[in-house]
C-alpha cells in the first residue's frame, strides 16, 4: 500500500454533507472519520476550499439594494 499525503479537514455535520456529494463528482477524500472530520488529498485542498465556499455562498441570503 502507498502513502497518500493527506489533509484534516474539521466542519460541521452540514458542511460535511456538501463535502461527500462533491465528493461523488470528484474523488477527494481519502477517509471519513467520523461527523466532524474527514481526511482529504492535501493537492486538492485548495479547489475544494474554493468549490465549498462557492456552494455556501449560493446558500446565503443577501438583501439586495
Amino acid at each position: 500500500m502507498r502513502a497518500i499525503r493527506g489533509v484534516l479537514l474539521t466542519c460541521d455535520p452540514a458542511v460535511k454533507q456538501i463535502l461527500l456529494t462533491m465528493n461523488e463528482k470528484e474523488s477527494f477524500i481519502i477517509e471519513d472519520l467520523d461527523d466532524h472530520h474527514l481526511v482529504i488529498k492535501a493537492d486538492e485542498e485548495y479547489r475544494v476550499r474554493k468549490e465549498l465556499e462557492a456552494e455556501l455562498e449560493k446558500n446565503t441570503y443577501s438583501l439586495e439594494t
